[in-house]
């Protein structure tokens, strides 16, 4: 069977993902290689730059007295997980 897996992978060879065209914002695909950089540029420019908006959402603040238990689980505790993890089985 890992013969059969290894020839198929010789024979397939590497995969690639084809590549989308960037495009204008016109809709019109850019060729250039410095053309597309300048349009992903101009892209993440419009897109991490724009104004707040004019009536953020009102979200109230998490509580913060909730508790947290951080010590250890107990030995007894960790002996029953331990006996319902079945044999030869990712957790």
């Amino acid at each position: 069977m890992k013969q059969l897996y290894d020839t198929t992978k010789k024979l397939a060879g590497k995969y690639s993902k084809p590549e989308r065209p960037v495009k204008d914002k016109e809709g019109r695909p850019i060729t250039e290689i410095h053309q597309q950089w300048n349009r992903w540029v101009e892209y993440f420019e419009e897109l991490l730059n724009r104004p707040a908006p004019m009536n953020p959402p009102d979200i109230e603040a998490a509580h913060t007295g909730l508790f947290i238990d951080v010590n250890p689980p107990p030995t007894e505790e960790i002996r029953m997980v331990i006996r319902q993890i079945k044999s030869g089985k990712a957790a």
